[in-house]
């Protein structure tokens, strides 16, 4: 029997989904080899840090401090980056992408800001960047509109992203506790970072809007046309109103194509309890995805941690290896090569229905003010819930839900709204209602 073609694989970044890498190219390499016909060879690991405990045995010759000589070496044919950042990972995918070799990444920051760069380089180099693990962990979100969705134009995406903010809001909602708690309760678990800015600010869900809509679109996305609201300070009130009124607040990744353009943008929003996505609970992801031929479709599953992560990177590697083995490189379906130019939507233009909550004065007139400015700017009034002032309390909460109406005219509105006597709540609370349409 003829024996079977090995493909040398290294890994730059020996963390949580390094050592998960390693760990799956160790216990499933007989597996990959049957399904491959092909083994997967682990050549070297390259880290700063090598006697940190990771959990997973490695003969030390295989350890490194010299990433750049690892890549450089003749039987190393796939080089996986796991560093991470936009400074020595982004040097060492382009050093990579020269020698013709294809790299698996799971870096979402990075491909966010340098994609174009980088898919440029690897074009010129005849090679591949493979990045399914930079979305929704191991969720095949990258797979399925590189490949399985290209027939379709895409109409929209929506996206629960990351896994911290939906544990703290599922938390909030279920437990009825403080943002503030939860989050400290999150990071005790390990769930949130102990600097947690990137993801309860939104830029973690931000990078991968971008990375998503690169793909629909077949454009570079710009960071700064990403309109990014994160869910720091999030009131638990809120979450309890809208659960009142049959919502749950999310915090979406909104991706849309219409006629004034394609919207990119990052913001907590009210799903409807009957909706899929406002079923996603705890630390896992969804994506919905609407083409025009197929219709919707939703991925779902682990958006993060070591085993999800490596299982969606060591996909790639074998993708990379076949690829190799047929004496070329996957066609190019990144996603950065758009026939006609992209226009991104005015966020001011966007039209949807908007919760609003504000405190007032208990008197007459004074709900028929606010009702009277919003339809000064044309804003129509599906609802309006007046809740019981507290004891002694001189204001009560007024919760309205408008109809649907351009961002830049709510904007105006709630300027004059908050100007009003009797009005305490400046800036009045508001968020999105994601009707899905």
């Amino acid at each position: 029997m003829a024996k079977i073609q090995e493909i040398g694989v290294a890994v730059l970044g020996f963390g949580t989904v390094g050592a998960g890498v390693v760990d799956t190219l160790q216990k499933n390499g007989d597996l990959l080899a049957e399904r491959l016909g092909l083994r997967l060879v682990l050549r070297g690991v390259a880290d700063l840090d090598l006697h940190s405990d990771r959990g997973v045995s490695v003969d030390p010759a295989l350890l490194t401090t010299d990433a750049a000589g690892l890549i450089a070496r003749p039987d190393v044919a796939v080089v996986v980056e796991l560093i991470g950042g936009t400074g020595a990972a982004r040097d060492l995918i382009l050093r990579a992408l020269r020698l013709g070799k294809p790299v698996v990444t799971a870096n979402k920051k990075l491909l966010a800001e340098h994609g174009a760069d980088i898919h440029r380089v690897a074009e010129e180099n005849n090679t591949e960047i493979l990045f399914e693990a930079s979305v929704g962990g191991g969720i095949p979100i990258i797979k399925a509109l590189r490949e399985g969705l290209c027939a379709n134009r895409i109409d929209s995406i929506y996206g629960i992203l990351n896994g911290t903010c939906n544990y703290i809001l599922t938390r909030m909602e279920e437990e009825k506790l403080p943002f503030d708690e939860v989050l400290k309760a999150a990071q005790a678990a390990g769930y949130a970072e102990a600097e947690p800015s990137l993801d309860i600010d939104g830029h973690d869900t931000a990078h991968k809007a971008a990375v998503l809509a690169s793909l629909a679109y077949g454009c570079n996305v710009p960071l700064d046309k990403v309109r990014r609201t994160g869910i720091r300070g999030l009131a638990a009130a809120d979450i309890a109103y809208a659960a009142e009124m049959g919502y749950r607040i999310k915090l979406l990744a909104i991706i849309r194509n219409g006629p004034e353009g394609v919207e990119v943008s990052v913001q907590p929003a009210l799903v409807h309890h009957s909706h899929q996505l406002a079923a996603v609970s705890g630390v896992f992801n969804a994506v919905l995805v609407k083409g025009d031929i197929v219709g919707s479709t939703l991925y779902y599953g682990r958006g993060a941690g070591r085993a999800a992560t490596a299982s969606a990177v060591v996909a790639d590697v074998a993708d990379a290896a076949l690829n190799l083995r047929a004496g070329g490189r996957r066609r190019d379906l990144s996603g950065v090569h758009a026939r006609t130019p992209v226009v991104f939507r005015a966020p001011g233009v966007i039209v949807a229905r908007h919760y609003l909550r504000f405190s007032m004065k208990d008197q007459p007139g004074s709900l028929a003010r606010v009702a009277t400015v919003l339809g000064n700017h044309r804003i129509g009034i599906d609802s309006v819930m007046q809740k019981e002032a507290a004891r002694g309390a001189e204001y009560v909460p007024v919760l309205i839900v408008t109809g649907p109406a351009q961002e830049q005219k709510m904007d105006a509105a709630l300027t004059e709204i908050a100007a009003l006597d009797g009005v305490i709540d400046r800036p009045t609370v508001m968020y999105r209602i994601e009707d899905f349409e």
